[in-house]
């Protein structure tokens, strides 16, 4: 099993910044994917970023340039960082924390409780 714990969010003023961070624990040994999801206008949960174990970070089209994902990982924990700069109003939503095992260990997907990020002058 993988824990993962959120920190972060907040209020900021447009053209502000923020970063998120989430630990892993537990078997993060088992960690292939981590990365950090945001609720859509349409209540789905849509891509914001992601990095994979020894891999470059992939990003959606309406954060890039803005955001960057890092990633911090031993044996015992593993921490995904994103950093969120120049934020707009529609940036405005609930940010969870997603993690998935290598196929090899079975793939499971875990999720963070989610953090809120509002935006607004």
């Amino acid at each position: 099993q993988v824990q993962l714990v959120e920190s972060g969010g907040g209020s900021v003023q447009p053209g502000g910044s923020l970063r998120l961070a989430c630990a892993a624990s537990g078997s993060v040994i088992r960690v292939n994917v981590m990365g950090w999801y945001r609720q859509s206008p349409r209540n789905e949960r849509v891509l914001v970023a992601e990095i994979p174990a020894g891999a470059g970070p992939n990003y959606a089209d309406s954060v890039k340039g803005r955001f960057t994902i890092s990633r911090d990982n031993d044996n015992a924990k593993d921490t995904v960082y994103l950093q969120m700069n120049s934020l707009k109003p529609e940036d405005t939503t609930v940010y969870y924390c997603y993690a998935r095992e290598f196929q090899a260990f079975g793939g499971k997907e875990y999720w963070g409780r989610g953090t809120l990020v509002t935006v607004s002058s």
